[in-house]
């Protein structure tokens, strides 16, 4: 193979971008100030952008990038650059703030074309309903491209790297140090680095480009089932532990419940349910595996009263940190509907509600395991979809035999308990 064959084949190969925080709490004071003056005055001139889009009204296009007569007009030391930058960040904000509406307005059509106007009219009735509200920045992370970065990660001093700001205006070239951490080290043997970043006032966020692992061809169907005592269960019997210092999902969630949200404890206790989720997923061994069967939990508390302890528990971090690994090792990821999987026998497939109390899980017909563990076993199966006119007669309350497909019989059989 020549090299220009290998060289069009990498460029077809697709690309994902990971990125990395690392702190800044080595540099001095000077420059730490200068970086503060910069974020600070880059923050003002954002919110003129953002008032200015948004007074252009819901149903104007929001250009991406704003005429050069909008940026030279606004009063500020920066250079012309960093203005077009700031811009070009507040107008994706204001776009992704209106991008809910616009997909509402887009299904609301499709429905009218299929006439579904039942579906319609209630879409509608949310549209109208919801008002979309300017949005407010508190804090701000400048998204600096490689016209402003320069990257240093080989200098014989005692950090393992230096970034140098430019072209921010008054004069500033910033030259800030930091050491890696075992994410970036991770992130750059696995990939390239990007020379834009995002920096806040106490760290800086690099990125990094990783090639999309093939498919794999070869393993097994695994079963994922997500839960609040174990973050997970699969039905090749890998489960989540505790960490070197004795801590669980349960536990983080128990001292979360018992803050004051908004708090700055509340906040900490965020970032260690986050972490803790993180180590564990990264703990799943995938070398076996080709396609995981995971639960797909959507609108899991609209319209309920949950306790502060349920409300503590978030789905969303395990389904983001489980299609990264994915990626990561090849593996397909499968979403299926978890409704009745906790309660279906994984041996016989007698379904009722009586079957699992808690953690324990027992059939009528002997069976007797960990419940998780049994979810995961079903969620791992071919199951045929419970549809919704099924689920609103409640055959669980009963019971019911629940086959796989390729077993007679495939419909869903009622029996009495």
């Amino acid at each position: 193979m020549t090299k220009n064959t290998e060289n069009s084949k990498d460029a077809l190969q697709e690309e994902y971008i990971r990125s990395s925080c690392t702190s800044l709490k080595f540099s001095n004071t000077n420059k730490i100030d200068e970086l503060h003056t910069f974020i600070d005055e880059y923050k003002r001139v954002l919110e003129l952008f953002i008032d200015y889009l948004w007074e252009l009204g819901e149903n104007s296009t929001i250009p991406r990038l704003l005429p050069k007569e909008i940026t030279s007009s606004v009063g500020t030391w920066m250079t012309a650059r960093a203005v077009q930058a700031c811009a070009k960040q507040s107008s994706g904000i204001v776009r992704g703030t209106r991008t809910k509406q616009k997909r509402r307005l887009a299904q609301i059509k499709k429905f009218n074309e299929q006439k579904m106007f039942k579906k319609a009219r209630k879409l509608q009735k949310i549209h109208d309903e919801t008002k979309n509200t300017k949005p407010k920045i508190n804090e701000v992370c400048p998204e600096l491209d490689s016209r402003f970065v320069k990257l240093d990660l080989e200098n014989e001093t005692s950090f393992d790297g230096w970034i140098t700001l430019t072209c921010l205006g008054n004069n500033f070239k910033i030259t800030l140090p930091f050491k890696k951490t075992k994410h970036f080290t991770k992130m750059l043997k696995k990939g390239k680095i990007k020379q834009g970043v995002r920096i806040s006032k106490t760290s800086v966020t690099f990125n990094f480009a990783l090639l999309i692992t093939t498919p794999k061809t070869q393993g097994i169907t695994v079963g994922l089932d997500k839960g609040v005592k174990n973050v997970y269960s699969l039905s090749d019997k890998q489960e989540s532990t505790d960490d070197i210092h004795g801590w669980n999902l349960d536990k983080i969630i128990k001292k979360m419940s018992r803050q004051t949200k908004g708090s700055r404890a509340f906040d900490k206790s965020q970032k260690h349910r986050k972490n803790y989720i993180h180590w564990c997923l990264n703990q799943i061994d995938f070398s076996n595996i080709k396609t995981l069967n995971s639960e797909k939990i959507i609108n899991m508390r609209k319209g309920k009263r949950t306790s502060k302890y349920l409300s503590r528990w978030t789905y969303t971090i395990i389904d983001n940190k489980l299609k990264d690994l994915a990626l990561e090792h090849g593996v397909h990821v499968k979403e299926l509907s978890p409704v009745y999987t906790s309660q279906r026998c994984s041996k016989c497939g007698w379904t009722c509600k009586t079957n699992r109390k808690g953690k324990k899980f027992v059939c009528k017909c002997g069976f007797a395991a960990d419940a998780d563990y049994n979810a995961s076993l079903n969620i791992s199966f071919d199951l045929p979809e419970i549809s919704k006119a099924e689920q609103l007669m409640h055959l669980n309350r009963k019971g019911f035999y629940w086959n796989a497909l390729g077993k007679e019989p495939i419909v869903l059989s009622v029996q009495a308990a």
